[in-house]
């Protein structure tokens, strides 16, 4: 099991970074695509 924590941690720096109100946790790994939740993921590992 991927534990996507790291990436959602990641994102809502972006959100804050930006000005923007992050979703909570729960609808980001609802509403977001397979793909995307690895892209954060791998972006927060770099």
């Amino acid at each position: 099991m991927t534990n996507y924590k790291d990436g959602y941690d990641y994102y809502v720096f972006k959100c804050e970074e930006f000005g923007v109100e992050p979703i909570n946790y729960y609808y980001y790994i609802l509403n977001l695509s397979q793909q995307q939740l690895d892209a954060y993921n791998k972006r927060a590992e770099a």
